[in-house]
């Protein structure tokens, strides 16, 4: 099982890029999980980029979608 740290170490924290689909790393009281769906930052929210709606998760990374 992977650490919190190590999972954070695979992840940006600094300002995400608006035009990009990227993953998101969220954390609640069970530890670090990965939101199962493509996610844009818009307009300083965090939002599912199939359909828009807000992450109401804490999120604490994330990283450009790989489309390999």
């Amino acid at each position: 099982m992977a650490t919190r740290q190590h999972r954070l170490s695979e992840f940006d924290q600094g300002t995400p890029p608006a035009d990009r689909p990227l993953e998101l790393l969220c954390e609640d009281h069970n530890g670090t999980y990965l939101v199962p769906y493509p996610c844009h930052w818009i307009d300083g929210v965090w939002r599912n980029s199939a359909i828009g709606t807000a992450i109401e998760g804490k999120v604490v990374g994330w990283r450009v979608v790989n489309r390999g």
